[in-house]
């Protein structure tokens, strides 16, 4: 054999196939990440995006518009905070979860906009599976209060429970709106207290407080940031707060946890999405700078100010909260119904 002849039995031989297949597939899986690495090196080399899914003013978007600042000074590059509101978030969320999974486009996801798949039957997207958590930001407390005029005598959980046993199916309360979080929040604690009320729900935290110290609605599970001036000038009365701890801003509150139902927790939260796929480098840089920042006192104050409390988690801890809440208040909506279309 001449070698000529040799080469071409050797380019024809399944040993040299399976070499070029396994080279090529091997460089396949290599592209995507050295195309990652450069990406995370680069990064950030333009303005970031920062999606908000509720309109200007709230306090999801105080928080988004403080850390932009932040983040905007130490990365060295503009984040422009972009309001889309709609369906509960639904419609930024989808934007997002489009958008290219470069870091340059992130979302303040709120609790709305991660339950907002159990509530509405077309988001066209699944918190849990399309997005990749960053950092958690900050919580916002929810409160229980009273009417103290015409409950004088609810003063905590338990009195609570009892005035609503006294005359089943014949007190009501209120929230900021059907499926909202306040509203969620109470048919867990009626099921765990085996009491009944009736929601009366409102389009917005505000027509509904406004009704409920005005008498129409006794009782209110309502967001801490909106109800705190009526609960300091008392015409609201604070029986409980949701979350596992006492909140700062009113210190001499009992949890619900406090008052005989171990291990409740109910908290409106919001931190940082980012597409899936977006590079792990630039995710743990985001997560690093959002622990940096929110570990500064006046950062913390800020937050304070707007009615949100500061609180970073990282991106795994991130990861595990928000399928807890997902499974945990997707089982209370099933179960009871709660639905907004």
């Amino acid at each position: 054999w001449h070698a000529p002849q040799l080469s071409f039995l050797f380019q024809r031989s399944p040993f040299m196939t399976i070499l070029h297949f396994t080279r090529r597939a091997l460089l396949g899986a290599l592209l995507p990440l050295l195309a990652a690495s450069a990406l995370a090196d680069t990064w950030p080399s333009r303005p970031i995006k920062l999606i908000v899914p509720f309109p200007a003013g709230g306090p999801t978007d105080t928080a988004s518009r403080i850390l932009g600042q932040k983040l905007a000074e130490r990365l060295k590059q503009p984040v422009v905070v972009e309001n889309k509101a709609g369906a509960s978030g639904s419609i930024a969320a989808k934007q997002v979860m489009e958008s290219p999974a470069d870091g340059y486009t992130l979302m303040m996801l709120a609790t709305p906009t991660l339950l907002a798949p159990h509530m509405y039957k077309k988001t066209g997207y699944d918190t849990v599976k399309n997005f990749t958590p960053v950092a958690t930001v900050y919580d916002l407390p929810i409160v229980v209060v009273v009417n103290p005029s015409q409950m004088p005598s609810v003063t905590d959980v338990q009195r609570l429970i009892t005035y609503a046993k006294a005359q089943p199916g014949q007190l009501n309360y209120t929230s900021s709106g059907p499926g909202s979080f306040g509203h969620l929040s109470m048919e867990l604690l009626k099921e765990l207290g085996q009491f009944d009320m009736r929601h009366v729900p409102y389009k917005g935290g505000v027509p509904a407080i406004t009704d409920t110290i005005g008498g129409q609605v006794p009782v209110m599970y309502a967001d801490l940031v909106a109800a705190l001036p009526h609960i300091q000038s008392g015409k609201l009365r604070a029986i409980a707060v949701g979350s596992p701890q006492r909140v700062a801003m009113l210190p001499q509150v009992k949890t619900i946890a406090e008052q005989g139902f171990k291990g409740f927790d109910a908290v409106s939260w919001g931190g940082l999405l980012a597409p899936v796929g977006t590079p792990k480098e630039v995710v743990a840089r985001i997560d690093k700078e959002v622990g940096e920042i929110l570990a500064d006192k006046s950062v913390q104050e800020r937050l304070l100010t707007a009615g949100a409390i500061a609180n970073y988690q990282s991106a795994d801890r991130m990861a595990a909260r928000l399928k807890n809440d997902y499974d945990k208040w997707g089982r209370v909506i099933r179960d009871k119904a709660i639905g907004v279309d």
